[in-house]
């Protein structure tokens, strides 16, 4: 299933790029999002969060009471007035992946990031249900980046 996002952030994209980097905001992001446990790691332009969460109440009887979300971001050299980089999303013991692309570029209000994605789980016959169930989590996860985002820059 393609997914999208858009994050809309008050500072140029070199800015936006250190603040994404930086492990303080990453932790930032972690607590937000309610993190039971969470992990980070920034090594260069290589970011990695883990996130052990909750399960929502309607996956629980299949994944059992938590789900530990793994994201890794690899930002390429800057070119131009920004980056891009690849995602790589997985839930630890499930069969849920998304891979995808982050651009960051000057625009809106100082910069515009935008996710591109393909989420699958691999489940035979219910994967694409399981699909549109599972889509708004991930994007809730990136709503929380940018509002933690929004928050950071105003400083």
């Amino acid at each position: 299933m393609d997914i999208t996002s858009k994050s809309e952030f008050a500072a140029d994209p070199e800015t936006v790029f250190s603040m994404l980097t930086n492990p303080d905001y990453l932790e930032q992001v972690c607590v937000a999002s309610h993190a039971l446990e969470h992990e980070v790691s920034v090594n260069g332009s290589r970011t990695r969060t883990s996130r052990t969460l909750a399960a929502p109440e309607s996956a629980a009887r299949f994944t059992g009471p938590r789900l530990t979300i793994v994201e890794e971001t690899d930002w390429r050299e800057a070119t131009g007035n920004g980056r891009v980089g690849s995602v790589q999303l997985t839930v630890s013991g499930q069969p849920v992946s998304m891979t995808g692309e982050v651009q960051l570029s000057g625009g809106g209000p100082g910069s515009i990031l935008v996710l591109t994605g393909e989420l699958t789980v691999a489940v035979p016959l219910l994967g694409k249900k399981l699909e549109k169930s599972a889509a708004p989590a991930v994007l809730l996860g990136f709503e929380t980046q940018e509002q933690v985002g929004r928050s950071w820059l105003e400083g």
